[in-house]
């Protein structure tokens, strides 16, 4: 597996080989020892499906002490996916990286505790699976406002179909 360092400190980029032929193909979507960059025991697997090219989820998080760190991949589509550094005490604090995340290409993203999770939909009929090292815990559930000022995503889309949740969610200055 390759595995490609962002400018967020320990926010990775997953790029597992795959093995093709005339068949198909096969490839390893996660190997603890051939990634010890990632360093998260997993306890939940998640899956996630978008209807509509445009829609956005994010930016999510679980608050102390059930913070989550995530490994995502898309499985169906195309999604932009991306990490948001919500550490107030961290040097790259309200700094975000972005990733395309497809079928095809097959990359992963790593994105540890302590930060904000979003992506759009970049296709129609989008499945994204990924794995949590902490479990679920809707007492904890948070988010950011997708259109921060502070934060400045480019989500790459003007109109993005959005949940009431996350349309409702506060300025990370407010939490």
């Amino acid at each position: 597996m390759k595995v490609t360092e962002t400018k967020l400190e320990g926010v990775l980029i997953i790029e597992p080989q795959v093995f093709g032929d005339a068949r198909g193909w096969f490839m390893e979507t996660y190997h603890k020892q051939k990634t010890p960059q990632v360093v998260s025991d997993f306890v939940q697997d998640n899956q996630s499906y978008s209807a509509q090219k445009g829609t956005l989820r994010g930016i999510h998080f679980q608050k102390a002490p059930m913070e989550q760190a995530k490994l995502i991949r898309c499985t169906r589509g195309a999604i932009m996916d991306f990490a948001v550094d919500i550490r107030p005490d961290s040097k790259t604090y309200k700094k975000w990286v972005g990733v395309e995340l497809t079928e095809e290409n097959k990359k992963q993203i790593f994105i540890p505790r302590g930060f904000g999770h979003g992506f759009i939909a970049l296709t129609d009929d989008v499945e994204i699976q990924y794995k949590a090292d902490n479990y679920y815990s809707p007492e904890h559930d948070s988010a950011i406002l997708w259109s921060d000022p502070d934060i400045g995503i480019d989500w790459g889309v003007k109109d993005p179909i959005v949940s009431e949740k996350d349309k409702k969610a506060p300025l990370l200055k407010e939490i």
